[in-house]
């Protein structure tokens, strides 16, 4: 199997203004000869402006999150469609502050998943353990759950990501042990191998979780870490970019 390819994507969450897009900006024009593949997902009411921003660059830009129909009466919401017609080019599904936040099961998360793939956008799709989870032994049991109930049939490498965010570690400061994280990347890729065959071996699997510059080149250079989905680092151009160069 060749090397795949890492991707860092950054996810602002509900952070950022116009003022902000100078972030993109800086990101951008410092990214020509990067050794992976860069996003960030800044909100709903950036992405457009953000993609023009990043246009002509190796940037991509994508939404945080999508409903899973194409358009109708859904208040506050955005389609996968919308996402794609203001220049997004992926998008995250089943991150844990949606599923703990707004009560999002696995079949909605698969259901938004498809909505991506509708849009023909890449899917960063977000698993992950709780503390108390965790302390019960039950990660694995936790991640071939969402997995089995989250990613729809039809999954291959060129439309899925998988980002591996232990719940207790995001924005806690805290993270897993290069063990941990290790032995968890593994297991989720030979859960999709089994599913879906050896091509699933190639998916990219991303660690969320506190990732920061000063221990995004340990994280990265793990055996089955594919990449990050990086949070609070992100907001910051320098940061940001500090953990892109890990990847080299």
């Amino acid at each position: 199997m060749e090397s795949i390819r890492q991707l860092v994507a950054g996810n602002w969450k509900m952070n950022g203004l116009k003022a902000n897009l100078a972030e993109i900006d800086a990101v951008k024009g410092d990214i020509g000869g990067a050794a992976c593949d860069v996003a960030i997902c800044p909100p709903a009411t950036l992405i457009a402006a953000a993609a023009d921003r990043a246009a002509g660059s190796p940037l991509l830009i994508g939404g945080q999150d999508c409903h899973p129909a194409v358009h109708g009466a859904h208040t506050g919401d955005v389609s996968a469609e919308m996402i794609a017609d203001a220049g997004g080019k992926l998008v995250i599904v089943g991150h844990s502050e949606r599923r703990a936040d707004h009560g999002e099961p696995d079949a909605l998360v698969r259901a938004k998943a498809e909505a991506g793939w509708r849009a023909d956008l890449l899917v960063i799709l977000c698993i992950g353990e709780s503390e108390a989870e965790r302390y019960a032994g039950e990660t694995f049991g936790v991640l071939d759950r969402q997995l089995a109930g989250s990613v729809p049939n039809g999954a291959s490498p060129k439309k899925l990501v998988i980002a591996y965010e232990p719940v207790w570690a995001i924005g806690s400061g805290l993270t897993p042990s290069n063990d941990d994280i290790r032995a968890a990347h593994a297991h989720i890729r030979e859960e999709l191998v089994s599913r879906f065959g050896r091509e699933a071996a190639e998916t990219r699997i991303l660690y969320g979780g506190s990732v920061k510059p000063i221990n995004a080149g340990e994280i990265l250079a793990l055996p089955d870490v594919d990449g990050a989905l990086v949070g609070g680092a992100s907001l910051k151009a320098a940061d940001f970019l500090a953990i892109v160069a890990a990847t080299g």
